[in-house]
């Protein structure tokens, strides 16, 4: 027993902490490290998907991995322990039976993974065990691994290994994609950081030369990671996908939002060429320089204009207290497709924001959706939300409520119509709206209300001016 304590004394475990708000399992992506590979506190070990996000995992202390305890591809719940290191490897050799990598495993071991004998340095000789450490059930692992996580949600909690290529997470994944090693990618991004140029311009020689393997596919291609491709079976009838990571927690909050908030969808068809005339003008407008200027500004400006002059209908629901909270405040939801699945992240306090800052602050929002990298803090807390089916060439739709909000606006396509214009017909830019709001919230006079205002504001832009 004494034996058992010294050498369980050795090893710190890592356990699976929550990285988003209330999270209660993520999938190990990837592992960056081994059994016998030394790590440094605020190193990053492992990639997990959670039910929001990919975010990548520094270990919170240093020392020399002694086990992996679970394979790429497994979901943990939070709290387990995930992996466990040798703090102190000069001290000598585990106190363990040393197995050739071909010994049998103990029957009575725990979800396969990769052992260690004596700690040796990276990449030599590393051997399987079949010793099982007792968890750690002090609170400072915990402590230590929920401040390193917040640390790498702010950009600033890890230091990656020399050895490991420098690259974010969105572009390992295009890499493993394409079939890229990022240690053979010269890395042109600033203090040595590979981009998702350098891995396309390390793909070209292999897409372009001989076909000796099926030619990697484009990013905007690439298998989302929440739901794996499964190889289709000649001949076959039905293909089987798992249900799990962003596409279970759309499930589940889609069905939970349906069957929850009683929906009521409103519509209405607009005149918008004034608006998409007001949108060229400002693309020409040096103080509108150097941010993204499209239909969906204009819109979001409109809502948040609707909001204003209607606040009631930015409220949520509180169940468990029986209150109506209203905020008074706007965090702007827009509803993004992108490689994982659907995504809502919001622009924080946007009611503050002016058209200029507006605008940049949706271009961020979409470009940082697209390369994987919106944080679950970023999807937290919204309080209303657009959605722009128009893009795919949809006339309108009757949009679910994001759970925990009142209202959501679907945008159709916009296009050239005859409309009734000053008493004759003529072609306009016209599109659709549709307004879903919660009845237990807001009531038909209201919904009617914000969805008629946005209606006006993009028919007469100016209103902009003299409502907002």
């Amino acid at each position: 027993m004494t034996t058992m304590t010294e050498t369980s004394a050795r090893f710190r475990e890592f356990k699976m902490p929550d990285v988003g708000e209330g999270l209660t399992e993520a999938e190990i992506l990837k592992w960056y490290v081994k059994p016998g590979d030394t790590v440094t506190d605020g190193q990053v070990v492992c990639e997990v998907e959670t039910a929001k996000a990919a975010v990548e995992l520094p270990i919170p202390f240093d020392g020399v991995v002694h086990e992996l305890r679970f394979p790429e591809g497994t979901t943990v719940d939070v709290g387990q322990v995930i992996i466990s290191v040798d703090v102190a490897p000069g001290e000598g050799p585990v106190e363990t039976p040393v197995a050739e990598p071909v010994a049998a495993p103990e029957p009575a071991a725990a979800p396969e993974a990769p052992k260690t004998r004596t700690p040796v340095l990276v990449g030599y000789g590393v051997a399987e065990s079949s010793t099982k450490r007792r968890p750690r059930k002090g609170a400072e692992v915990a402590q230590q691994a929920a401040a390193a996580i917040q640390g790498e949600l702010n950009g600033h909690g890890s230091v990656a290994p020399e050895t490991r290529p420098l690259a974010k997470p969105p572009v390992r994944k295009l890499a493993k994609d394409l079939g890229i090693d990022l240690a053979t990618v010269t890395p042109t991004g600033k203090d040595g950081v590979i981009t998702r140029e350098d891995v396309h311009a390390a793909a070209a020689p292999v897409t372009a030369g001989e076909p000796a393997a099926a030619p990697a596919p484009e990013p905007a291609a690439a298998p989302s990671a929440q739901v794996p491709t499964v190889a289709a079976v000649p001949g076959a009838r039905e293909t089987r996908i798992p249900v799990k990571g962003v596409r279970k927690a759309i499930a589940q909050a889609m069905v939970g939002s349906a069957f929850t908030a009683p929906h009521v969808t409103e519509f209405v068809t607009v005149d918008v060429t004034r608006t998409m005339k007001l949108v060229a003008q400002l693309k020409e407008d040096k103080d509108m320089a150097g941010v993204r200027v499209n239909p969906l500004l204009i819109i979001a400006k409109a809502l948040l204009v609707a909001i204003k002059r209607n606040p009631e209908v930015n409220a949520a629901w509180d169940e468990a207290n029986q209150e109506i909270v209203q905020k008074h405040y706007v965090n702007l939801g827009i509803a993004a497709a992108t490689p994982r699945g659907l995504i809502v992240p919001n622009i924080k306090d946007a009611h503050e924001q002016t058209l200029p800052q507006l605008a940049a602050s949706l271009g961020e929002l979409v470009a940082t959706a697209r390369e994987g990298r919106t944080s679950p803090a970023a999807m937290a807390g919204g309080t209303v939300t657009i959605t722009n089916v128009g893009v795919f060439g949809v006339d309108t739709g009757t949009p679910i409520l994001n759970p925990g909000e009142s209202a959501i606006l679907a945008v159709g396509s916009i296009k050239l119509q005859p409309w009734v214009h000053k008493g004759k017909v003529k072609p306009r830019q016209v599109t659709t709206l549709a307004l879903s709001f919660d009845h237990r919230l807001v009531d038909g006079e209201l919904g009617s209300k914000v969805l008629a205002d946005v209606a006006a504001i993009l028919e007469q832009p100016k209103r902009l001016i003299t409502w907002g």
